[in-house]
């Protein structure tokens, strides 16, 4: 699914000098500004919970505290990150726990195509299976060796480098299983389903059959 690593993460040209191959209609971003919808909310460690649902394939709730889930298996990724707002941050190093280990430790039942990821407030967002279990895709806690802000998502935010950013919801707590597709908060308002910023698919008017939800 989506682009080859060495298009994720930026091109180097030869001899040392770095060149960017950013998505159509993206522009190089230094910094990292905050964008997100509705207020910050408070963490509150205590009443903290991730939560995998729906469709598993015992038929059960998967639930860890923020102790729990923060010992598991950490790793790194470096990855870009493209904002539906036109801009990209390039080559930072988000570090967390895989997508992948959540599916592991609770796997979907065999019949499950999507997910969806919620996150605080209510606030969700829709991903092809094959896209939330991609091999970059990370619940992140660091950017660049440090814990993310709470403005950026602390204590945990989606990654999918080769989707656009809100398809990587902040202040997540947890995944339902879905066997048919639904849309998310987004999507619902008119974003794409999809959300492949090397094909710009920024808006719901964009989608090709088989790109959306069956009516």
């Amino acid at each position: 699914m989506g682009q080859p690593a060495e298009r994720e993460s930026g091109e180097r040209a030869s001899g040392g000098a770095a060149r960017f191959d950013l998505p159509p209609g993206q522009r190089l971003q230094k910094g990292w500004p905050v964008t997100h919808y509705g207020p910050v909310p408070k963490f509150r460690p205590e009443r903290w919970e991730f939560r995998v649902f729906g469709a598993t394939a015992d038929g059960e709730k998967h639930c860890w505290n923020h102790e729990e889930f923060t010992a598991l298996p950490y790793t790194t990724v470096e990855a870009d990150l493209h904002c539906v707002t036109k801009f990209s941050m390039v080559g930072a190093e988000w570090g967390g726990i895989p997508a992948r280990t959540v599916v592991d430790i609770a796997p979907p039942a065999p019949d499950v195509t999507h997910v969806m990821v919620w996150a605080e407030y209510g606030f969700s967002s829709n991903l092809r299976l094959a896209d939330f279990t991609s091999e970059r895709a990370l619940f992140a806690t660091h950017k660049d060796g440090e814990l993310l802000t709470a403005e950026h998502g602390f204590p945990l935010r989606l990654i999918v480098p080769h989707l656009y950013a809100w398809k990587g919801p902040k202040w997540v707590r947890g995944v339902e299983y879905m066997t048919a597709d639904r849309r998310g908060f987004w999507e619902e308002r008119g974003y794409h389903n999809v959300g492949d910023p090397w094909k710009e698919q920024r808006y719901s008017y964009q989608e090709e059959p088989g790109e959306g939800p069956e009516l």
